[in-house]
């Protein structure tokens, strides 16, 4: 088996004819080489069939979070312009409210799934196309869009070769063997589902089991039945798959064919790794960004003794963190931290893309000479375990999701009772982080938080959303007129 999810299996043979029908349905609706499909999908066979198809014929997937709200991915579709869209059938009005905020509209649109599932009754139909498209290591394949310190969201666009090294920084890290199964419950839309976990076990020959939607019983039943190897999520998944398990009886899952569950997206508690270990399971930590996939990886061995630390950095790249004074000079003189110093992480080789989407602006900030710029900072150890500390930019994760308080600010700041307001994020038992709004009103307004986040959800996935507000008489400044944010956190 290659593939499956909650309606299919597939042989690998099956999932290459597949893929070879899908890319000559696209050919044949007229997508070309560079342009852009994009996918609205949940976990799925064909999220993986689309995304191989348009590499086949040099065309760009562009995934979408379907957490997203309409206002969200009408920026997207006038951005970068696709020309075919597949989604779910049950986003439907997700995609007809984001096209009529926008000014692009793909020239394709396809449902799949629901009762009448025209991605499979067209796909059937197809004729396979012939062979692969000719590339080079630097084509574009995949589009994936981050949120900016400057409000605006950012495409970064990744190469054939970051694909490519980046399975096999994974192989190595994970010890991908062809018999080894393992199960995606992190969603596609997202560099941990696709880049870290469902790419690199195609590449590597093993089984790929997906499920569309999280339930933690529902994980650990798959893990049983299926005889899963690893599996991966954020560290608010992982606490509830804890707090399942623990209340379960002691023998109600076989979990002797886990060798580990790897954990990214945000830093995850010492205490959650050495519960794990107490039931005899290995939580392993790792790191990296949309921009560069996988970093570093704390290896199983290590998963306890490092606790806390990212662990070492990956074998296709090369990892530096240099002080925070002289990353403002160019890369000729930067200077490396010594032990117990904190510093940025800078990154370069063959597992970076290759820039933002059309914004050659903030490009040029994050990939200098070469090198990426992670805006993390981090420290190491004399083992060289690196372990994050901050950010050097403006920005925390809630359940695995980056949010970027600028962007939730330029939208809150249109509210007509709201004259100003900073967002922090605090931290939060379930999803790590959540944020904290404090509000500047309006003369003459009052707070009523219920109905401005009802406002906001509507231009704003819900993960964005401030959990509090507090309104505040002033806000702390610099000289400079700068928000003290690192105050508001407090």
């Amino acid at each position: 088996m290659a593939l499956a999810d909650d309606e299919r299996r597939l042989s690998w043979s099956a999932f290459e004819a597949r893929v070879a029908r899908a890319a000559g349905w696209l050919d044949a609706l007229g997508v070309g080489a560079g342009d852009r499909v994009a996918i609205l999908l949940r976990n799925r066979t064909a999220y993986l069939e689309l995304l191989f198809a348009a590499a086949r014929i040099g065309a760009i997937t562009l995934p979408i979070n379907l957490r997203l709200a309409p206002r969200e991915i009408a920026y997207m579709l006038d951005d970068c312009r696709p020309c075919a869209v597949f989604h779910e059938a049950e986003a439907g009005e997700l995609l007809a409210k984001a096209s009529a905020a926008a000014d692009h509209r793909p020239r394709v649109r396809v449902v799949v799934g629901g009762d009448s599932d025209a991605y499979e009754s067209q796909l059937i139909a197809a004729t396979p196309y012939p062979g692969v498209r000719p590339c080079v290591p630097d084509d574009p394949v995949i589009l994936m869009y981050t949120s900016g310190t400057t409000g605006s969201p950012k495409g970064a666009l990744l190469p054939h070769r970051k694909s490519l090294y980046n399975s096999l920084n994974a192989a190595l890290a994970f010890g991908i063997e062809p018999d080894d199964r393992v199960l995606v419950v992190a969603p596609l839309f997202h560099s941990l589902g696709l880049q870290i976990l469902a790419i690199p076990v195609l590449h590597g020959g093993g089984g790929l089991i997906l499920q569309s939607h999280f339930e933690p019983e529902r994980v650990w039943e798959c893990v049983a039945s299926e005889r899963i190897s690893y599996f991966g999520g954020v560290p608010s998944m992982h606490q509830r798959l804890y707090d399942t398990l623990r209340a379960a009886p002691d023998d109600c899952w076989d979990l002797e064919s886990l060798r580990f569950i790897f954990t990214a997206g945000s830093a995850v508690s010492v205490d959650l790794i050495r519960a794990f270990e107490a039931r005899g399971l290995v939580l392993e930590q790792g790191y990296g960004q949309t921009e560069s996939s996988t970093l570093c990886c704390l290896d199983a061995k290590d998963a306890v003794r490092k606790a806390g630390s990212v662990g070492l950095p990956v074998h296709h790249c090369e990892l530096r963190i240099v002080t925070r004074e002289s990353r403002a000079l160019a890369p000729r003189d930067w200077r490396d931290i010594a032990v117990g110093e904190t510093g940025e992480l800078v990154v370069r080789g063959p597992i970076t893309m290759l820039g933002y989407w059309e914004n050659p602006e903030a490009t040029d900030e994050t990939l200098i000479d070469a090198w990426l710029c992670t805006g993390d900072l981090a420290r190491i150890d004399d083992e060289g375990y690196v372990t994050l500390v901050g950010r050097a930019r403006d920005v925390f994760i809630s359940g695995g999701e980056n949010v970027y308080p600028a962007e939730v600010e330029a939208v809150l700041r249109e509210h007509p009772s709201v004259r100003e307001i900073a967002v922090v994020g605090v931290p939060d038992e379930r999803w790590g982080e959540v944020g904290r709004g404090h509000v500047l009103l309006e003369a003459g307004h009052e707070l009523d938080a219920e109905s401005l986040t009802a406002w906001a959800r509507e231009r704003l996935a819900a993960f964005k959303l401030p959990k509090t507000f507090v309104v505040e008489s002033e806000l702390p400044r610099t000289e400079s007129g700068k928000i003290k944010k690192h105050e508001l956190a407090q």
